[in-house]
């Protein structure tokens, strides 16, 4: 398949964006050679919305995920289609973006949230609606409350939210930066994506996020649990009101 331009990576907030339909995957996917949907990956979901063809008629797209390149992104149809004939067309994507909102705002809570835990990350996800990180920690005494609270005060303190790119040599030297246990860094290419919140975070990441820790919200932890002899599930949600 042909590879995508992960439009979504330079800029999180387009909506839209215009392309061109290049391959149809197994099951009847569009491959388009440039994209606004995120896929799947990292504990973040894949983007949902709409394919309009250049004659009006839109394409439901239920996900969006990585083909087996891992170079392509599969726009994958809420009802399958014979779009065989589509291949050379010319289209707009359109995020559903209220939900891929939800989903940068959550995933940079959770950045925040791992500066409130510093404990090793053995998991994580990624909802419209909550999100959730699961530590490495040996004991409980986690407090609901005083969690949500810092968490609060970081969102609350307007920290800008950068990228920026090191080389894999440069990782593979800074180990410290690698938060996550259960999932590597995407390395191979030669280069690693940061993502940076003020002065107070600096991790591998490829998904989106809000430019400011202020655009968060109110958070608040809903539940934290107790998945084994040294893992705490820490859940958080948009706060009510």
């Amino acid at each position: 398949m042909s590879a995508t331009e992960l439009v979504f990576r330079d800029d999180p907030y387009l909506a839209a964006c215009e392309a061109r339909i290049v391959d149809v995957a197994e099951g009847g996917g569009l491959v388009l050679d440039r994209t606004v949907f995120y896929a799947a990956g990292g504990g973040q979901p894949g983007d949902a919305g709409v394919i309009e063809l250049d004659d009006g008629i839109f394409l439901p797209v239920a996900n969006a995920v990585y083909g087996a390149d891992r170079a392509s992104i599969v726009h994958q149809l809420a009802q399958p289609l014979d779009v065989s004939a589509l291949v050379g067309r010319t289209v707009t994507a359109h995020l559903d973006w209220a939900r891929r909102y939800a989903h940068m705002r959550i995933h940079t809570a959770l950045h925040l949230l791992s500066v409130v835990l510093p404990y090793p990350v053995t998991g994580g996800q990624i909802g419209a609606e909550e999100g959730r990180l699961d530590f490495d920690i040996p004991d409980g005494g986690l407090e609901r409350e005083e969690i949500t609270e810092r968490l609060n005060a970081l969102a609350a303190a307007d920290h800008a939210v950068t990228t920026e790119w090191i080389t894999d040599e440069e990782l593979i030297a800074n180990p410290a930066l690698v938060k996550t246990m259960a999932v590597k860094p995407p390395m191979g290419s030669g280069r690693v994506r940061l993502v940076r919140i003020g002065d107070i975070d600096l991790q591998p990441c490829g998904g989106t996020h809000v430019a400011s820790t202020a655009e968060i919200g109110a958070v608040a932890v809903t539940k934290i649990e107790k998945k084994g002899r040294l893992n705490r599930r820490v859940r958080i949600g948009f706060a009510a009101g």
